[in-house]
């Protein structure tokens, strides 16, 4: 087991657009009439859950987007529920689409994260609840959100997912910088998502990424 690296390179919109693809590889061979299985821990079914992610990459994107990103809050896009109980969002999926629909939603709006993390200078900051931030900073939401909701997915639809340790080993520096190293990235990072538990460090009831930048 080996600690991980004192400096790992920083999240980019590559990394956003290879977890989406690593994740729906994993997913795409499930049955089509699984979606509807709960996701996880989740209240959120498999379907709902991976419109959730789409959400996220809109959001993302969108916060970075306007000439002056906003540093107090929200852009205020029109959320709603299509369920009592189900996620709270803007970007809802055609269900008469199938699951070429529902992928294609999620790889639009992972598209759009990636276009603004790589043109958007360095410098950019906009709102997150968790901390203002750099585009560095929403491409690695962007991979942390799809890695843990894949997680949840998957076990939703009983097939298998473990992404890579090195992608996990940079979103953690980046999000989750107090994190134990002594254990393996992709474990340490479900942990610190409330997920699992790590020897000598109980499964978490709450938490929070900090998404200020490192520099």
């Amino acid at each position: 087991m080996s600690p991980m690296h004192a400096a790992p390179q920083p999240v980019t919109a590559d990394d956003v657009e290879e977890a989406v693809q690593l994740m729906l590889t994993a997913l795409r061979g499930a049955p089509e009439g699984s979606w509807g299985n709960r996701a996880g821990t989740l209240e959120w079914d498999c379907w709902e859950t991976v419109e959730h992610l789409a959400d996220d990459m809109f959001n993302y994107a969108a916060q970075l987007a306007p000439p002056t990103p906003p540093l107090d809050g929200w852009v205020p896009f029109v959320l709603s529920r299509l369920r009592p109980g189900g996620p709270q969002e803007t970007i809802h999926a055609e269900r008469g689409a199938g699951l070429p629909g529902l992928f294609q939603v999620l790889e639009a709006n992972a598209g759009l994260l990636a276009a603004m993390v790589r043109t958007k200078p360095p410098h950019t900051r906009a709102f997150h609840s968790y901390g203002v931030a750099d585009p560095a900073g929403f491409a690695a939401m962007g991979v942390i959100e799809t890695l843990v909701h894949a997680h949840d997915v998957a076990q939703g639809l009983g097939v298998a997912w473990e992404p890579p340790a090195e992608l996990c080993e940079r979103v953690l520096a980046r999000l989750f910088p107090d994190a134990p190293t002594d254990a393996e990235p992709w474990p340490t990072l479900l942990w610190a998502t409330g997920r699992t538990e790590l020897p000598a460090h109980p499964r978490r009831a709450s938490w929070k990424w900090d998404s200020a930048p490192r520099e």
